[in-house]
């Protein structure tokens, strides 16, 4: 349960009122995981929200090397909240990360990085704050088997809901699996985890996240989505960390396994994560205007227009997996075009129209998936924007055309996103000077981000042998 702490006291006496045996403390990796370890309650100390608690650093990925280990994490307390899954009565506090040297926080904490864009933006006197309102998807299944080794490569995936099991005995088979493409807005028994997706969402609201609305989606196997109401850019990001949190661990109580790996299936919808962004100045929102079009403000404008001139940058960070790009490919309402329009899904940058009210205007980013750090996609989709609105970058004309029923002569016009990671790494390593502006993204993040990614993911998946290559080759 949430806990509306707002200061180290606060936390002090929620520990005694709530008889809380264990205490949490959680940070972020630099590819976006939640890393952990506990204290029990009568040794956490209110000194440990200045003095911050040590660490291991190099055990971490992205973070320090073995002869400069020791890091700090600094506890939030406003960040607390009671973990709903464990036996011990046990608070959760999320952590920033600080060098015990320089005292200084840590240019690779994502958080820090999440926090300095917010201190960009109102330095820059353009706004006071931004709200974000991303909306990820999942898959649930009943089972995964994966491996890879010298000699074989293989995974296997299996739901009660996949349409492959339609003619498997289950002792009955009852039918009522979605096909695929067809998994949009049905009622049970072929949604057949209503009740689970319930469980998560009244999960969350006890741990203090706003929930709006969950279904589920389009892809057949159990494919869910789950949106959470707007919140500020670190807070986002930490709620972002507690739904996929709270969404393993329900599915994970029911004998299912979630996954937000973007497209774990062939031929089927992958799972996105869909951002809405809008920036306030005085209880305003910027990005309404009645006098342009779709109700968007110029400012609201050249706000695309800087997500349009750096999404193949952005998407390293936004679309950060090799399994990204298996998603962002024509013919499964995947965004990869460098357009914007009014309601029109086939183009990255949307302006949603479902209301007229001031307050609802924003900007629809589509092109990220769930497998993104939040801290680091936010605040990188921020800079992009905010550099549109200091240089006045105009997006051109809106397309609101079907995209992937263009004409070829047309189609050929309209600029694509990077096909691979390794593609949007080149770009981000080439236009990264935007991310620079107030110290928010550091110069050794970018590094440190591009080699992670070139020498962990895109090489390893580079240098396999893909399971589909000895249908095609073996008999050559």
């Amino acid at each position: 349960m949430a806990l509306a702490c707002k200061t180290p006291d606060d936390v002090m006496a929620a520990i005694k009122e709530h008889n809380v045996r264990i205490v949490d403390v959680r940070f972020t990796d630099l590819p976006g995981v939640w890393q952990h370890f506990s204290l029990p309650a009568v040794a956490f100390d209110v000194d440990f929200f200045d003095d911050g608690i040590g660490f291991d650093g190099s055990s971490i990925r992205g973070f320090q090397s073995i002869e400069e280990s020791d890091m700090l994490v600094v506890p939030d307390a406003t960040t607390a909240f009671l973990d709903p899954f464990t036996e011990h009565p046990t608070m959760v506090l999320i952590c920033s990360v600080r060098d015990p040297i320089t005292g200084q926080a840590y240019s690779r904490d994502s958080r820090n990085i999440a926090q300095k864009a917010e201190s960009y933006l109102k330095s820059s006197g353009l706004a006071d704050v931004s709200y974000w309102g991303p909306e990820a998807e999942f898959f649930v299944f009943n089972d995964i088997r994966y491996g890879q080794g010298t000699n074989y490569g293989f995974y296997q995936i299996d739901s009660v809901e996949g349409a492959w099991n339609t003619g498997e005995e289950e002792e009955p088979n009852l039918g009522h699996k979605p096909r695929p493409k067809e998994g949009y807005f049905p009622v049970p028994p072929t949604d057949s985890m209503q009740d689970m997706r319930s469980e998560m969402v009244l999960t969350m609201i006890e741990a203090g996240v706003d929930i709006e609305v969950h279904h589920h989606e389009v892809a057949t196997a159990g494919q869910a989505e789950i949106d959470m109401r707007y919140d500020s850019l670190t807070r986002m990001g930490d709620n972002l960390m507690m739904y996929k949190y709270i969404v393993k661990n329900v599915a994970t109580q029911h004998g299912m396994t979630a996954t937000f790996m973007p497209k774990p299936l062939f031929d089927d919808n992958g799972s996105g994560m869909h951002v809405h962004s809008s920036l306030w100045k005085g209880g305003t929102n910027l990005f309404f205007s009645e006098s342009h079009y779709a109700g968007l403000s110029e400012a609201g404008l050249f706000y695309i227009g800087g997500l349009l001139k750096h999404a193949p940058a952005l998407l390293a960070f936004c679309a950060p997996t090799v399994n990204s790009y298996r998603r962002l490919v024509p013919g499964y309402e995947a965004p990869i075009n460098l357009a914007y329009s009014q309601r029109n899904r086939s183009a990255c940058c949307r302006i949603p129209m479902y209301s007229s009210n001031p307050a609802a205007k924003r900007v629809e980013f589509r092109t990220p998936d769930p497998s993104a750090n939040g801290y680091l996609a936010f605040a990188a989709i921020l800079m992009a924007g905010l550099d549109g609105i200091e240089n006045r970058t105009h997006p051109g004309e809106p397309l609101d055309k079907n995209i992937y029923d263009l004409p070829p002569e047309e189609a050929a016009k309209v600029a694509s996103m990077p096909g691979s990671l390794g593609e949007s790494l080149d770009a981000l390593e080439q236009d990264h000077e935007f991310l620079l502006k107030g110290d928010v993204f550091t110069p050794d993040v970018i590094d440190v981000w591009l080699r992670y990614k070139r020498e962990n993911e895109v090489d390893q998946v580079r240098l396999r042998p893909h399971p589909h290559e000895f249908y095609l080759y073996y008999d050559i």
